[in-house]
Parts: structure tokens; sequence; C-alpha cells
């Protein structure tokens, strides 16, 4: 799936929008991300992408627009001890950087915190 398009609080995705914080996976969006301590990322934040491990390699983390969402070393931890690569980024770069990925042919699902 291609990321057509991001801006504060919006994001397109082949065709579709979303207003809400989401999480892309090979397969389809997981709409409505909700985190368990808001601008914490924590490891039970990520359970969908746990799930399709086998499908995906890396991720990237889309912190907002200004980079406000935190991603503590537990969470860190927790993807390296499940072999998943993690990149962070604000939203923006993330963006683009799951769309080079993508473009490439990797296994790369992306975490998408769309406003602050």
């Amino acid at each position: 799936m291609r990321i057509e398009h991001y801006d504060f609080g919006q994001i397109v995705i082949d065709g579709r929008s979303y207003r809400q914080d989401l999480i892309l996976l090979p397969d389809r969006v997981i709409p409505r991300w909700w985190r368990e301590r808001g601008h914490s990322l924590s490891p039970g934040d990520l359970t969908d992408v746990i799930q399709a491990q086998e499908q995906v390699d890396t991720l990237i983390v889309g912190t907002g627009a200004f980079g406000l969402m935190n991603v503590p070393p537990e969470t860190r931890d927790y993807l390296q001890e499940q072999g998943i690569r993690l990149v962070i980024k604000p939203t923006a770069s993330a963006v683009e950087e799951y769309n080079r990925r993508w473009e490439e042919g990797q296994r790369v699902t992306a975490a998408l915190h769309l406003t602050c």
C-alpha cells in the first residue's frame, strides 16, 4: 500500500483518507490506532505489528508532525527481541521513508501519529 499524501491530521493511503492515527500493514490499514499511554509508544501498542511479523522486518514509527510521540527504550528493546528493525522519524519523514522502502519491495510496516 502506498501513502499518497500526509498533512497534519490527515493521510491518504491508496485513495482512502484517514484522520486518526493508524498502523499500516502490508495487507491492510488499522485505523483509529490508540496507545495505552497517549504520546508514549509501549510494546502493547504494537500487537498487530508483532502478529504480522512474518510479513515485515522493519517498523517505521511516525512520531507526529512535531515529533512529540516518544518511543521509550523498553519498546525499542522489545522490537529488537522480536527481530523487527525500528526506524523513528517525525511523520512526514516517516512517510517518505516508508514509501521509499515499499517501492524497493522491502518488508515494511508503519505506525503513524498524524498530529502533534
